[in-house]
């Protein structure tokens, strides 16, 4: 859909026009057909009051993007029970997700713990000047930048939330005359980016004032130069860790070509691997967010910062490694992952969006540590259904079957031929050719 652009002029006031007038500036423009139009009006939900609301979700709104919503049951998560609702377009995460809970659902469920809580951000700036001035004057002006942050952080502190920390950290020997005011913040149910941004921007500004009224410093000294001031989303302080332990014989019925030993064996490798080598641990890691994206976005959490976060995390030996481990001592099976990830169980979408407030019902209206240690279950379960798998029959037998509707729907097949193909294909093979070469045959 990509019209001639030559002698064509970037659009202007583009987000001011209506819904109907952006539709039609990129049919004129890119002569889109108007099957575009269509799809986007189709899609569109009845309920009007919703659609209004969706549309305020985010700029340039023509339509709404579905995704399956769907739930894995059985996750027995430290001695209670959860169904945790899934959204994701993959076939076989659900799935898997399900299958995993199943299976320590009778063999003592999932065991978390919060590791820690604390979130950060930086205010970035350029000051030339010897680095012990420095660390004086802020250590003498340290209780003065948190007093004036007063006003921002007084509801918070009053819920047992705030500034848990301010550090000053040299990065001199990175980049010259550089440094960051490293800040930790105690958000509690809320992931809390607007705070800690808000909190990083006041700082910012009590900082650079503080320095220029300081009797001690040369002009030179007063010309601070604040870069920027931006949460992290790299928050190795809050973490949450999930396990799952049995005895090894309760494998023994996992795979018919494997006694439980062999397949502990097997499983305990394929996890080594993934500490060793990257191509490996990439879609190791990969299989871990199949489950932890499919809860952040159904709770209306950012998936976005939850991945990169752990993505960061897996890098900080300096060698990107998969982020699970297993210990076997005294004919004990124990898989462990341990994941940073801020979430939130207040604010942005969470109370907006109706499926985010509906996910966090089902959930029984967690706290945010509650809602990690829940998302990292997820994470462990969509990950070792998928080792168990590699282990043992293969990836595709499973994933396949589930992604059948897919092939079958690519070749627009009738509910008669899916009902075919699904009989025909239970013991079979199933490949985008060989479907395609079934449904060649039948009609």
């Amino acid at each position: 859909m990509i019209g001639d652009m030559k002698n064509k002029q970037p659009i202007r006031g583009f987000s001011k026009l209506s819904r109907n007038e952006k539709l039609k500036l990129i049919t004129e423009r890119l002569g889109s057909s108007a099957g575009f139009e269509q799809s986007m009006n189709d899609h569109l939900h009845t309920n009007h009051s919703l659609q209004s609301k969706y549309f305020e979700f985010s700029e340039n709104t023509l339509s709404n993007y579905y995704l399956p919503y769907g739930v894995a049951p059985n996750f027995l998560i430290n001695g209670k029970d959860y169904i945790l609702p899934m959204v994701t377009e993959e076939s076989s995460v659900v799935a898997a997700a399900s299958a995993a809970a199943g299976f320590w659902f009778s063999n003592g469920g999932f065991h978390t713990r919060i590791i820690g809580t604390e979130k950060a951000g930086q205010v970035h700036f350029v000051w030339k000047g010897t680095p012990e001035k420095l660390r004086d004057f802020f250590l003498k002006k340290k209780r003065i930048l948190i007093k004036e942050l007063d006003p921002i952080t007084g509801k918070m502190r009053k819920r047992g939330g705030g500034i848990t920390r301010i550090d000053l950290l040299d990065k001199t020997q990175e980049i010259d005359d550089y440094y960051q005011l490293d800040v930790g913040f105690e958000t509690l149910d809320a992931m809390g980016a607007n705070f800690i941004n808000s909190c990083l921007e006041k700082l910012a500004i009590t900082f650079e004032n503080e320095i220029i009224a300081y009797p001690d410093f040369s002009a030179i000294e007063k010309e601070v130069e604040i870069i920027m001031a931006i949460l992290s989303n790299y928050t190795p302080g809050c973490r949450v860790e999930v396990l799952t332990e049995c005895p090894i014989n309760a494998f023994s019925e996992i795979d018919k070509t494997l006694s439980a030993l062999d397949f502990v064996r097997r499983f305990e490798l394929a996890v080594r691997v993934a500490q060793m080598d990257t191509s490996r641990a990439v879609t190791h890691n990969k299989g871990i967010f199949n489950g932890i994206d499919a809860v952040t976005l159904a709770t209306g959490n950012d998936f976005r910062a939850v991945e990169a976060c752990g993505h960061a995390f897996a890098s900080r030996e300096g060698q990107y490694k998969g982020l699970t481990r297993v210990e076997i001592h005294n004919n004990t099976f124990r898989y462990i992952l341990d994941i940073p990830m801020a979430m939130g169980t207040v604010g942005g979408l969470t109370r907006l969006h109706p499926l985010a407030v509906q996910s966090l019902e089902l959930l029984g209206n967690p706290s945010a540590e509650m809602l990690m240690k829940i998302a990292a279950a997820a994470g462990l379960a969509n990950n070792f259904s998928a080792i168990r798998s590699l282990v043992t029959g293969g990836i595709q037998k499973g994933h396949m079957k589930m992604h059948l509707n897919n092939i079958l729907n690519h070749f627009k097949a009738t509910d008669e031929e899916k009902e075919k193909a699904g009989n025909h294909f239970q013991d079979r093979k199933i490949s985008f050719h060989e479907v395609e070469q079934f449904l060649n045959k039948i009609r």
